[in-house]
């Protein structure tokens, strides 16, 4: 017999996405049993009062005794929610529910979705610091720019778990994947490609300190704004682009995303616009276009195709696919294996190496990355993150994991398996 009691719209209940969704798509389960008398004794009263104690006593054995070494929090405002923008934290859970799956399917990392009703910086931290005892990790999620630069930022200062903002982090890892592999694919030296980012929110942010610290010359990038080039003469800028100027576009290029690509190699989109396609026409031969806005791309794969010679966008309906799905779960797994107080720029870039190492020996346009379902990507990438933690002395348990084996049937390459 059923709790519940309601009806539901008959067009959606003829959806098969609302049916996938109905109720939820987690819940929660014991770990332990609970068929006697014994099991309540051991698992709550009186049993659970002599693990009570001892933690009391000693906190270093609080993450070994409880769910904590294992569970992340993805926590969200609701106001930058995929490519559907400030939709309120309700409308949001339904992403959130997704992440949360994806942790434990890809990486076995439980987590809670977690949506907060304010969009106050000093609120939400506030509430990430009070509720942060109760997890080994916080995941940031579809928060907006710049407001997530500074959460994060003193998130990460004042507590002593891992805080990733994915939005950020997780398209910069997978991104820095795809050009390694871009480059070795087309014998480009990558610290001297010509990067232009199209998009200065919080992933062209992110994708533009992860290439600088993975060894692209910030004097070779180039980062638009919706105003246009940023560069260091430009009066209105402030913060996280103040940066990207000091960083970047060293001989001071005006104008904008036309001007910007003229004899460019690398152009990543992140900003959600379009991009004319005069503007390609200015690249140089053999270019490399990612154009990860969803569910839009900046510029259609037919349309780049006439410019570049490898293409890659955020959608699984097409070759080179840029999915996040490829590094926080397995970035997490390792952060949570050694017990990392901090993610480092070392274990980001651990990280996309892994993934980029995936299909290295299987080189193709069409599969510079691995399909987001390949089995062997989230224990690499553990592996990764989890000896860079150790190298970068942020670890708290100085014993890097051994790798998962890859499974005796590994999946076909990215191209051939992309998910529908």
């Amino acid at each position: 017999m059923s709790f519940f009691s309601f009806e539901l719209d008959p067009a959606l209940a003829a959806d098969p996405v609302f049916d996938l969704h109905r109720r939820g798509k987690m819940t929660m389960s014991a770990t332990v049993p609970l068929t006697s008398r014994d099991d309540l004794s051991l698992a709550y009263t009186p049993g659970v009062a002599r693990v009570c104690e001892a933690i009391a006593e000693d906190e270093d054995l609080y993450s070994d005794y409880t769910w904590v070494s294992n569970t992340v929090a993805v926590v969200t405002d609701g106001s930058a929610v995929l490519g559907l923008g400030n939709i309120g934290p309700k409308a949001a859970m339904p992403v959130m529910e997704g992440k949360s799956v994806l942790f434990k399917q890809f990486g076995g990392v439980d987590s809670i979705p977690i949506v907060l009703d304010t969009q106050d910086v000093e609120g939400i931290i506030a509430t990430v610091k009070a509720m942060a005892p109760s997890f080994g990790g916080i995941n940031l999620e579809d928060i907006s720019a710049p407001r997530c630069f500074e959460i994060e930022r003193r998130l990460d200062a004042e507590l002593d778990i891992p805080v990733f903002h994915d939005d950020q982090h997780g398209t910069a890892v997978v991104t820095l994947a795809a050009l390694r592999n871009a480059a070795k694919l087309l014998g480009r030296s990558f610290g001297d490609l010509r990067v232009v980012i199209s998009g200065a929110g919080a992933a062209g942010v992110a994708i533009t300190n992860t290439l600088i610290a993975a060894g692209v010359e910030g004097a070779n990038m180039i980062i638009v704004d919706s105003r246009g080039i940023i560069h260091g003469e430009r009066a209105d800028l402030s913060g996280m682009k103040a940066g990207i100027a000091a960083a970047t576009n060293v001989s001071g290029r005006t104008g904008g995303i036309t001007e910007a690509l003229i004899g460019a190699d690398v152009l990543v989109g992140v900003s959600g616009g379009s991009i004319p396609e005069e503007a390609l026409a200015g690249m140089a031969p053999g270019a490399i276009i990612f154009a990860l806005a969803n569910p839009t791309p900046e510029v259609h794969p037919t349309v780049a195709h006439k410019y570049a010679a490898i293409v890659a966008t955020g959608r699984s309906d097409f070759p080179n696919q840029i999915n996040n799905v490829l590094a926080f779960p397995g970035i997490f797994r390792g952060a949570l294996d050694v017990k990392a107080s901090t993610i480092t720029d070392r274990m980001k870039v651990a990280a996309a190496d892994a993934i980029a190492a995936i299909v290295a020996d299987d080189l193709r346009p069409e599969a510079i990355v691995p399909s987001p379902l390949d089995p062997r990507v989230a224990p690499a990438v553990a592996a990764a993150v989890a000896a860079a933690a150790i190298e970068d002395g942020v670890a708290r348990r100085a014993v890097a994991p051994e790798p998962a084996p890859v499974p005796a049937s590994a999946p076909a390459p990215a191209a051939e398996r992309q998910p529908a």
